[in-house]
This record gives structure tokens, C-alpha cells and sequence, in this order.
């Protein structure tokens, strides 16, 4: 089964460590993207470049920004492939963000 790694980043964490540990967080994302399990993912631009579209009696409405206005924002996505919830978890925990204050959110995708 198909589960989302919804990835919410403390704002700044990046920027915020010395390089040695910047240069180790990306070698642990890579080596997630590298497990077999992994099926696709994205880090995603600044929340500020966002545009919601919404249609609303026939109109189409954009506004600038994110869909809300909170300090938890989603940041990029994970796909994988795990046998079950809990396989998806431990593929979750393996996300650095986890350690550094950020969540991740994992849900099942609706098979077509």
C-alpha cells in the first residue's frame, strides 16, 4: 500500500544548524529516497510563493499565499511503499525534520 510522508518543518531548521550537521541531514534524505520503498517526494518552495485557486459560482478566485494561515507548514512529500501502517511509520521516523522539531504526517493513499 501507497502512504503520503506529509513533511512539516520547523521554519528555518536548515539554516539554523552548523554545515557538518546541514551536510548529514541531507545524506539521511538521500539515503530515504534511496530505500526501495520510496516511490517519489519533493521539497517544496517557500510557503510564500504559494496561490490558492478555488471556484465559486463559476468564478475562479486565486489568492496569494497558503490555504491557511498557521505556523505548521507543509514543507515537501514523500510516496512510499509499505506493507503496512507501521512500516510506514518507521519510514516516517526516519525523516530528519522529526529530530529537529518538525512533524511528519503519514496517511494511506487511496488506491485507483
Amino acid at each position: 500500500m501507497q502512504y503520503a510522508l506529509m513533511i512539516y518543518p520547523d521554519p528555518d531548521y536548515l539554516e539554523a544548524m552548523p554545515d557538518a550537521e546541514r551536510a548529514a541531514t541531507r545524506a539521511d534524505y538521500l539515503a530515504l529516497a534511496d530505500d526501495a520503498r520510496y516511490v517519489a517526494g519533493a521539497r517544496l518552495q517557500p510557503v510564500e510563493t504559494a496561490t490558492c485557486v478555488r471556484v465559486v459560482g463559476g468564478r475562479t478566485l486565486m489568492t496569494d499565499g497558503p490555504f491557511a494561515d498557521t505556523k505548521e507548514v507543509l514543507g515537501g512529500f514523500c510516496l512510499v511503499e509499505a506493507a503496512n501502517l507501521d512500516e510506514a511509520l518507521e519510514l516516517a521516523a526516519r525523516v530528519p525534520v522529526t529530530r529537529y522539531g518538525g512533524i511528519v504526517e503519514v496517511r494511506p493513499v487511496v488506491a485507483r
